[in-house]
């Protein structure tokens, strides 16, 4: 296979590598074609896959069927970065998955494709980053990546808002990361009472990014509300009504959800 040459190649490249070291791979070259000046490529030849490729393991199940993550064991912890390495091999999907699907919407609203897939791209490279770091500490641990069975819940928020630019960044970035900012203090704080410095760290970092992450879903939120003439906030909320299933629960990290500049009108009744 011949290497991509504009950036909205290199992203459907990325979503038809099945095997993680394809994956984090591809999603390496697409950050080096952006780093180097490439063109998106015209949105019409590149249309992405229904469902990215997939490694044959980890087996999917329901998520009461996952393991539970009791961290005052090895294998407890080992439960848990393996269900964060999963949500991190999702992520790379994700946002690339947002470059290639969206880039031509985009375009259509008069907003910028370029800049929008340069943030995507960054966002899927720094989750192939998280996913590398995770999987390794896992190896530490004596486990792989697709050792224990995982959940397929962030995919199906995807094929969910598969239609709709607004709806995805909606829910991806905008509720799925954002809880992921509630609550990746706690097991933080969690693995260091355990004595598990090391992996506590890779949270750390990765709990960092998440807030960049969100940051970018909230600017491209409202440039594209702003776009179709809709108030991001109340926008939001419609499109939760429709594409989310059940309510946003607290408690919330009010701190890093400002950080991220999420507004409490979106999220908190209150």
């Amino acid at each position: 296979m011949s290497a991509p040459g504009c950036l909205l190649e290199a992203a459907c490249a990325v979503l038809k590598a099945g095997a993680p070291e394809d994956k984090t791979a591809a999603a390496r070259r697409a950050a080096a074609l952006l780093a180097g000046g490439a063109d998106l490529g015209e949105a019409s030849r590149f249309e992405a896959p229904a469902a990215p490729a997939r490694p044959e393991k980890p087996p999917l199940a329901p998520p009461g069927a996952v393991p539970r993550r009791r961290l005052g064991s090895e294998a407890g912890r080992a439960a848990l970065l393996h269900a964060i390495a999963h949500i991190e091999f999702n992520a790379i999907d994700l946002a690339f998955d947002m470059t290639a699907r969206f880039a031509g919407e985009i375009d259509r609203l008069g907003l910028d494709a370029r800049a929008f897939a340069a943030d995507w791209i960054g966002v899927g490279e720094d989750e192939a980053r998280h996913f590398g770091m995770v999987a390794d500490r896992l190896a530490a641990l004596g486990t792989a990546y697709g050792d224990l069975p995982a959940h397929n819940g962030l995919w199906e928020a995807a094929e969910d808002t598969a239609g709709s630019l607004a709806a995805r960044l909606a829910v991806a970035p905008l509720v799925l990361e954002a809880r992921g900012l509630d609550v990746t203090p706690g097991m933080i704080e969690r693995l260091r009472a355990a004595g598990d410095k090391e992996s506590a760290a890779i949270l750390t970092v990765i709990y960092e990014d998440e807030i960049g992450h969100v940051a970018c879903g909230r600017r491209w939120f409202n440039r594209v509300c702003d776009a179709m003439g809709r108030p991001p906030a109340e926008e939001f909320k419609t499109l939760l009504a429709t594409h989310f299933k059940g309510d946003l629960k607290p408690p919330f990290n009010h701190e890093a959800r400002v950080r991220a500049g999420l507004p409490r009108a979106y999220y908190d009744p209150s």
